[in-house]
Order: structure tokens, then sequence, then C-alpha cells
């Protein structure tokens, strides 16, 4: 319950929505009833069982009264106008037409409510969507180490659409069923106390059977949830390794996982087909079992005289109770969907409640601008309980270039993510101009910082908006001399577009060299007084490398740059060289003196100048 009332919480606020649909929903009831209550009339003339002396009292126009009795005596004053003018048939004709407008006022309400609770619904959707994907872009990175990203595009996509097919869609249910049941039942002791007790005791029965099919549910609907989410992950890895799949002939091996994971997730959805398409067989069978009880004991009592009910009566008893079965048979089809929604709802909230462990301080300070210097000071930094980085000191000058070099796996990448506080110290800190970083807003912090990372991470969009990815207001002059900066103006002035041409995903339809210096142009726009720069370089060919590395040269000028080097003939002019290797400081200098000794940097230079 807690779970279904959480979810219904992003209707807020539901002020504008509940005094409308109780309206609407109660007005549809009530005409709908009505139409079932003229019935009655209907069959007395029909088989002429109108009592002329019963309805004289009706000659005249009742006083108003917010009661049954004035409604009633409101018809059968008109009924009987009509029946002493046009006859039978007039009458007959009278009371269809009365029917025919209840039917059409019946259904128009149950159209505005239809509308209201669509509103509902997409407020509901809305919500629960930008919450959870606000959420994923404000947790730490370290989270989605150990999230599969298949699993969390299936609890944004196939969690929430769950949710929309089961729980929004059982709203009606909520407020609409229980109420035309209980007006129903309302009319029925009305027409019969005695016959509508008999048909109220067969109703726990059935609700306890359903319950105990639909508890069965909710483990199922866990369990297949999490198999799409596996389903999404192994096509998503397929879909971005493709090259290196045919490049192993693969292909079986990834159509088996494939297939195994399809299987279980096609064996858990039959046993819940299963369950949940037992509730409304169950149900239906359930309640014609008693209107057929209600035939026999009720006929037997009107043939037998022993009822209250006239033979028109019964019959009217008899088609109203079936109105009953129903809104019953579509509350045991909810409850078991209710379940299914409930366990995609649990596995959203999941993401929702997670706390990132990189947090905003509560009265951030104020950052002014880069002044001074970046200072670690004793950082050591663990992934769980593997240490990664331990008691790294040194200081970065403004204007100054610091290079990170050493063998792969040493903590160098993770030392530059400690910057921009994509993870924060596990002891120790880093301080920005005397001031620990973790002290100033993240975005803040960030705005400081310009990064080009290894992998050129692009966006399906044109060459404009990725450039100006993140710049408000950018002009087309602003982007064009970032462009020239990093070399990249020339490539895209001879695209099909120009600088409105689609790059395609992750900039599919550029070459490495031209990808990474969208990147570096990017970063120029941004023009921010930090650079940090890992391995940027690394994975080009020669000619795109030299092209990148004259942007980089314009890029880093009066800038304070961290650099992640791989090749040392890229950073040999970096004031200062830190060695790391196994998360510890080895050596540290400029080049020439790190030369000068026999150490790693030595080591690591004689091996790529082979």
């Amino acid at each position: 319950m807690q779970t279904y009332l959480r979810i219904l919480s992003y209707a807020r606020p539901f002020g504008k929505f509940v005094p409308t649909y109780v309206f609407y929903t109660l007005f549809s009831i009530i005409f709908g009833l009505i139409n079932f209550t003229l019935l009655k009339p209907l069959f007395d003339v029909i088989f002429e069982q109108v009592d002329p002396l019963s309805l004289e009292k009706f000659r005249t126009l009742p006083d108003f009264s917010f009661s049954t009795d004035y409604f009633t005596g409101l018809f059968n004053h008109y009924f009987l106008n009509v029946q002493d003018e046009y006859g039978k048939m007039g009458t007959l004709f009278f009371v269809c037409i009365i029917i025919v407008v209840s039917v059409f006022l019946s259904n128009l309400f149950t159209y505005l409510s239809g509308v209201v609770l669509a509103k509902v619904r997409a407020n509901v959707i809305k919500g629960m969507r930008m919450d959870i994907f606000q959420k994923v872009g404000a947790l730490h990175l370290g989270y989605f180490s150990n999230e599969r990203k298949g699993d969390l595009m299936s609890k944004m996509t196939n969690d929430v659409q769950e949710v929309e097919n089961t729980i929004v869609q059982s709203l009606r249910v909520v407020f609409r069923e229980p109420a035309t049941i209980i007006l129903y039942f309302s009319v029925l002791f009305f027409m019969s106390v005695k016959l509508t007790l008999f048909t109220i005791l067969i109703i726990p029965i059935s609700g306890a059977i359903i319950g105990g099919i639909t508890r069965r549910l909710k483990k199922r609907a866990v369990q297949s949830q999490q198999s799409l989410g596996r389903i999404v992950n192994i096509l998503d890895e397929t879909l971005g390794g493709m090259r290196v799949i045919k490049a192993f002939n693969a292909e079986r091996f990834v159509t088996e996982k494939f297939d195994q994971e399809t299987e279980y997730y096609s064996q858990v959805n039959v046993s819940m087909a299963r369950k949940n398409e037992l509730a409304s067989p169950i149900s239906q069978f359930l309640g014609v079992s008693v209107v057929a009880g209600i035939l026999v004991y009720g006929g037997s009592l009107v043939l037998s005289g022993e009822s209250d009910l006239s033979a028109s009566n019964f019959i009217t008893y008899i088609i109203i109770f079936t109105q009953v079965l129903n809104p019953a048979k579509e509350i045991s089809r909810s409850v078991s969907n209710i379940q299914r929604g409930i366990a995609s709802a649990e596995r959203i909230f999941e993401v929702v409640d997670t706390q990132s462990q990189i947090q905003a301080p509560k009265n951030p300070k104020q950052i002014s601008g880069f002044n001074r210097h970046i200072e670690f000071n004793q950082v050591s930094f663990a992934y769980e309980d593997k240490l990664v980085l331990k008691d790294i000191n040194f200081k970065l000058e403004k204007g100054k270039t610091i290079a990170l070099v050493g063998p792969s796996g040493g903590g160098k990448s993770t030392l530059a993510d400690l910057v921009p506080r994509f993870y924060d110290p596990s002891s120790g800190s880093i301080l920005l101009d005397g001031v620990d970083i973790r002290e100033f807003s993240p975005s803040e912090l960030r705005g400081l910082m310009g990064i080009v990372t290894q992998e050129s991470i692009l966006f399906n969009d044109s060459v404009f908006n990725n450039i100006a990815f993140g710049i408000e207001n950018a002009t087309e002059k602003q982007v064009m001399e970032a462009a020239k900066i990093a070399n990249a103006h020339d490539f895209i002035s001879q695209l099909e577009n120009g600088y409105q041409t689609s790059i395609g995903e992750r900039g599919s339809k550029l070459s490495g060299g031209q990808r990474q210096r969208l990147s570096i142009a990017r970063a120029v726009l941004k023009n921010p007084p930090i650079l940090i720069l890992d391995e940027a370089t690394s994975a080009l060919d020669s000619e795109s490398e030299l092209l990148v590395q004259e942007a980089l040269t314009k890029l880093m000028t009066n800038r304070t740059t961290l650099v992640i080097a791989h090749r040392l003939s890229t950073i040999q002019h970096a004031d200062e060289i830190v060695v790391i290797e196994n998360g510890e400081i080895a050596q540290r200098g400029s080049h020439t003196d790190l030369m000068a000794v026999d150490g790693l940097y030595q080591k690591l230079s004689s091996i790529q100048s082979v």
C-alpha cells in the first residue's frame, strides 16, 4: 500500500483532479443505475402489471426534496400522465426515450471522468520518468560501475511503462468500481433485503481465492522485470560491440546467451499469465454461480408467493445484480495487475532512493574564480576495499602544466577524476586556492574545468550542438572560432551540411581524430581556467595525433593543465612530471631531471623510443 500511495503522490496536487473526477464518476454511475431501474416500469407496461389505484397518489406533482422518493414520484407523475394520454404504446415509448437519454448521460460522464483520469495518469508517469532520470543524472560515477546500463535503461523505460499499464490504469477501479458496487447494492437492498444478504455470502469466499492467486504474482513480476533488464543489457552490449563480435566469430555465443535469457523471461511470464488469467474466470464463475443461486432461491420465493418482489421486480433485480459482476471482475483483475506494477515501482524507487556519494554542502562557499593553485594533501582513495591511491601530495600552480605518467592501472585517471569531484577521497583533501573542494557546489566547481578524455563523448546531434554542448546562447561565430582553434573548422566545412551535419550515434560518421577535435573545440568554447586531459591522443594515428596535439597546445596556452599521458613525447615540456606507480608517487620532476635518473620514467621512455 505504501508503494501504491507513493506512486499516486506523483499526481499532486490532487485538489484539481479529485472533485471533478468524483463528480463525473458519481453521475456516470447514477445514470447507469437509472437505466436498469427503469426496466421495472418497462416490464410493468409490457406485462400489463400497472396497478391504477397505486398510481393515483402520483397525479399531483410532488414537492421537491433531494431524495429517492421525490425522483420516483416525479417519474411516476409523468409516467401516469403519458399513460392516460397515449396509452400502453405511448408509455412504452416514454420509458424507452428516458432510458436512451440516461444511457447517453451515463456514457458522457464516463467519458469526462476518463479524460480527467488521463490527465492524472500523464502527470504520474511524467513525474516518475523525470524523477528517475534526474536521479540517475545526479548519482556519482561509482554507481554506474556497479550497475548494468541495460538494467538501468529497463527501469527507466519498461518498468515505468509497466506502472502505467497496471497501477495507473487501475486508478479508475480504485474509486469507480467500489462506488458502483456500493450504489448498486444499495438499490438491491432497497428492493429485497433477504435476497441481497443471500448474495453477499459468497463474496468473501471469492475474495479469499483471488487474493491467494495475486499474492504469488509479485515474486514472478520482480523476476520478469529483472530478466527484461538483462535482455536490454545484452542488446546494448551486442549492438555496441558488433565489430568485436564479428571479428571473433562470436555470433553463436551471443545468440545462445540471448536465447537463454529470453527463454527464462518467457517461462516467468507464462507462469505469471497462468495466475493472472485465473483470477478473472474464477470471479466470473463465482458470480454466475451466485446468479444461478439467486434464480433458484429468489425464483422459488416468487413462485410460492413468499417474496415481496413481483415478477417484474425479480427480473429487474437479477439484471441489476448481473451489473455488479463487471466491477467485481474489474477489481479482481486490477488487484492482479497491481502486483506486477508494484514490483516495477519498487525497482524504480530503488534507484530514486539511492543516495549519491557526492553531496553538495548545505551552505556552499562561492567560487570567485581560480587564482593560485590546486593542492593534493595526503590524498588516498579506495574502490570498496581496494586501495587505488595512497598519500598523494603535490601542488599544481596556476598557469602551469603537470603531467601524470606511469603504468596502466596505477591510478592516474582516478587521481584526475578526484579534481572535478567525480569521486571524493577516502582520506586527505584536495584544495582549490586553499579551500577544500568539498565545500563548493559540484556544479560551480566543474564550471571552472574543461575535460578532454581518450574516448570522445559525442551525441547523436549536429556538429554545432556538440561543440556548444552545455553552453547557453552560443553563437555561430563563437562555435566557429572554437573549431578553428581545435583544427576542426576545415573538415567541418567539407561536411554535407557544415556545422548542422548530424554526426550519428557517438559521432560514428566521423573519424577518431575528427571526434577528438570536436571534443577539444567543446572545451575551447567553454574557455575554462583549468584543463584535465586524460590520454587525449593515445588512440589516434600519427597524422591525427599531430593535428590534435597542435589543437591541445593552443588550448593549454595560459591555462592550468593536468595531463594524463600515455605517449611521453607529448608531455616533455610540462612544468612538472609526476610518475604514479601502484597508487603512489614514484618520481617527480622535469623531463630532463627524470631522464637523468635511473628510474621508472627513464625505463618507460626507453621502451617507447624503441
